[in-house]
């Protein structure tokens, strides 16, 4: 059901509004680190607010940018018993496309040039902190929400701590959660002992069946415990998950939470993803003229990074932090042989300095065909979307991805890993029944995903007509936020009923 009706005495109807809290680590605009950050910048705004009333709590980190702390008001402060002592808990405020923000000050947990900090024990306790503090604010802020949606192990404990000590309260009784993983590598870890001192939970939370997970406690093992359901960011992660390569650790719990599992695929910001009205790049267009338009974009991209000026060249573009997850250590293996193509590359991102070299490397032995960006630019991104013929993500695991999303809107086609949600994103090509919107390999075989690139180039410079008709398919497919928003409406309806 869409939402509960309820007759008054006019004999007209009222729409109850179901409340729904969202609790992150960062979101967009105010603070992003990676694709966490678009999911709870771009979901809660398309919400339907006929029905729903979101809001969201973020940290109030003091490496915000400066223009949008001034966005926020400051509404008020009170004091908080947290690993034995009184901890200062600010409430700060704003709106941004009709979505209220909260935001939990302090400066001794959110201090710092960055979100995060490498000191995991102090990232625990900051975020064990968060997890109490934004229950505690419900009341002063005035507002229950029928349900708190969970994000990532940094809010794990939302769901322990409401069924531990808040439960008992009025206020908080029959408060339903829902934790999504956005990646299942990252679980918050530690001692049993500190992080018992640390939350000031008791020890029977700390057993196998709960918290405990091979002897350490697990702050994001305690939120999949205890929360009423559980979404993962695409329907294939969501099976991988259950098992041990793909599990860390933690796939016998998700076979066993397996009927409260589902996996639903983020979207893109199809206002901020948009070729016709992009102003990062230098020509736009649409999917009607970018058989004409879209390689002006090439020819300006080839000029602003020193790459050979030719038109013809297959440009393959990558965006992406330069991590093993990735699949750079199959790029690697085969760029010489890559390289001897009619190929250019273009790479944008910083991560692990194996894969940083590598790249710069790889940028000084084939000058003009292959450009290293060892750094991040939100607008040199757009233009690497906008002026590529193809994208390559050989990952060797994806929960969702959002850059094969971002590929398929420019009109540049993917080449991808079948593996979460880039299965279930891109449809690989079939020549014989004129299907599909990208590439794709099975294996994680550099040579697979080598013959994969070929067959693409292939299709590329001897049959541009069908390359086109894949690029037509690409850019009519939607992953805007509105379709995904539409299947979390329901599992909210679903659980609050």
């Amino acid at each position: 059901m869409d939402c509960l009706y309820i007759r008054i005495a006019s004999y007209s109807w009222r729409v109850v509004m179901k409340k729904i809290l969202f609790v992150a680590s960062e979101g967009v605009p105010f603070i992003k680190t990676g694709g966490l950050a678009d999911v709870v910048g771009s979901l809660p705004k398309c919400i339907d607010k006929k029905y729903f009333d979101v809001r969201v709590i973020l940290p109030k980190y003091t490496c915000m940018k400066q223009e949008m702390k001034d966005k926020l008001t400051y509404k008020t402060h009170f004091y908080m018993d947290f690993h034995w002592k009184e901890e200062y808990v600010g409430i700060l405020e704003a709106e941004v496309d009709g979505v209220k923000y909260y935001f939990i000050d302090n400066e001794s947990y959110f201090n710092g040039f960055q979100p995060y900090s490498d000191n995991a024990l102090f990232e625990i306790e900051k975020y064990a902190f968060f997890c109490k503090a934004a229950l505690c604010i419900l009341p002063v802020i005035d507002f229950r929400p029928d349900l708190i949606h969970c994000h990532d192990w940094q809010t794990g404990l939302i769901p322990v701590y409401l069924k531990e000590r808040f439960q008992g309260g009025e206020f908080y009784r029959g408060i339903k959660t829902v934790m999504t993983i956005h990646n299942l590598k990252f679980q918050g870890k530690w001692s049993v002992k500190e992080v018992k001192e640390i939350t000031g939970l008791p020890g029977y939370f700390f057993t196998a069946d709960k918290l405990e997970a091979y002897k350490d406690a697990n702050l994001l093992k305690g939120g999949l415990v205890y929360a009423d359901a559980i979404t993962t960011v695409s329907n294939t992660y969501a099976e991988e998950i259950k098992t041990a390569f793909y599990g860390e650790g933690l796939n016998g719990l998700l076979c066993a939470r397996a009927g409260d599992l589902r996996g639903i695929v983020n979207g893109i910001d199809y206002e901020e993803f948009n070729p016709e009205t992009d102003k990062n790049i230098d020509f736009r267009y649409n999917a009607a003229n970018f058989r004409k338009e879209k390689v002006k974009n090439k020819r300006a991209l080839q000029e602003e990074l020193g790459l050979n000026q030719d038109d013809k060249a297959m440009m393959l573009g990558i965006v992406s932090r330069l991590t093993g997850q990735k699949g750079f250590d199959l790029i690697a293996y085969i760029m010489d042989e890559l390289c001897q193509d009619n190929v250019q590359i273009v790479v944008l991102g910083t991560g692990e300095e194996q894969y940083e070299n590598m790249f710069r490397h790889f940028d000084w032995k084939y000058h003009g065909k292959v450009s290293a960006n060892i750094y991040y630019s939100d607008a040199l991104s757009h233009k690497i979307y906008a002026s590529s013929d193809a994208f390559l993500m050989p990952s060797l695991f994806e929960p969702c991805g959002l850059s094969q999303l971002m590929s398929l809107r420019y009109g540049t086609v993917p080449i991808v890993r079948e593996t979460g949600g880039l299965k279930d994103t891109v449809q690989p090509y079939n020549e014989y029944e004129g299907t599909g919107t990208g590439f794709s390999f099975t294996n994680y075989n550099a040579h697979e995903m080598l013959g994969t690139i070929r067959y693409a180039e292939h299709i590329y410079y001897d049959k541009k007509r069908e390359w086109n008709k894949i690029v037509d398919r690409g850019m009519a497919a939607d992953f805007s936020w509105h379709v995904s928003a539409k299947k979390y409406q329901e599992m909210y309806d679903w659980l609050i009923g």
